[in-house]
This record gives C-alpha cells, structure tokens and sequence, in this order.
C-alpha cells in the first residue's frame, strides 16, 4: 500500500517538474519511472509496521504549520537572543538535564528532541525507553531545570499534533 502512494505521488511530482508544457521524451518518463521506483522502495522499507491515521487528518496539518511558524519560531527567536548574550557575556552554565515530557508516540518523542535540537543553546542526546529526554542545556536555569525551562511550551504543541 505505502510503495503504491509513494510510487504514484513520487511520479507525479516528477511529472510537475519536469513538464514544460511540451511532450515528455520517453526518457523523461523513463528516468521519473527509475526515480519513483527507487524512492517508492526506500520508503516501504523505511515505514513504520503501524500506520498511525491520525496524521492523515488535515487539521492536524495545519496545526503542524503552525506549530513552525508561531510557538516554535517564537521560542528559536528566544534562542538565538539568549545564545548571543551568553556568547557575548560569557555567562554559561551548563548541564545535562533529563526531562519527562509525557508525550505517548513515538513520533511525538522524535518531534519534541527535533525540537529541541534546532534550538539553539541546546542538543539532545539520548532518548531512554520512557520517552524520557536528556538535553545539554547552555544555560541552566536553577538548580534543577524542568521540562518547562529546557523547552517552554513545545511539548504541549507538540502533544497537539502527534496525539
């Protein structure tokens, strides 16, 4: 079923790229055959056993886009401000915290240290078997910095689209 979708949606895009309004030559249609192919196979292998349907629903879609645009751009913007004043002050302190987002998918997990990663001024490095997360942190805040202090909000937006 996955190989099929992404066959004819690989196909399909390849179609769109390449028409220029004149007829494909044989070996256009040849080579996005080859290309939609190739990436149908890759991604069949690659596809989770389980399909989750909820992540076929639009409206979670559009909270995905704006998850990107407004939360996270917002707390990336925070980031970048807080890493320039760090480097420009020096002040740092830093630490490996483990955090317990509570998020029940695996694809929500993956989503959040994403996340998390592309923030500047912290990494994860390790996800355990709990879906717990454990993240460098530049700067500690307090002696002991919660979910909420690493990342803000996001796990919450992030619950919202994966589960």
């Amino acid at each position: 079923m996955i190989f099929a979708l992404v066959f004819a949606a690989c196909l399909v895009f390849y179609a769109l790229l390449v028409f220029d309004g004149t007829a494909l030559s044989a070996f256009s249609i040849a080579s996005g055959v080859a290309a939609s192919l190739i990436a149908a196979a890759v991604a069949a292998r690659l596809a989770p056993a389980k399909w989750d349907n909820k992540l076929a629903n639009p409206v979670r879609w559009l909270l995905f886009a704006f998850y990107v645009v407004v939360p996270f751009f917002l707390e990336m913007t925070k980031a970048n401000l807080d890493v320039a004043y760090r480097v420009v002050t020096g002040r740092i302190s830093p630490c490996i915290v483990k955090i317990s987002p509570g998020l029940k998918t695996t694809l929500g997990t993956v989503m959040l240290a994403n996340s998390i990663t592309l923030t500047p001024g912290t990494l994860t490095m390790h996800v355990d078997g709990k879906n717990d997360l454990y993240v460098h942190c530049l700067n500690a805040r307090g002696r002991k910095p919660s979910c909420a202090d690493v990342c803000a909000s996001l796990p919450e937006w992030v619950r919202r689209v994966t589960e």
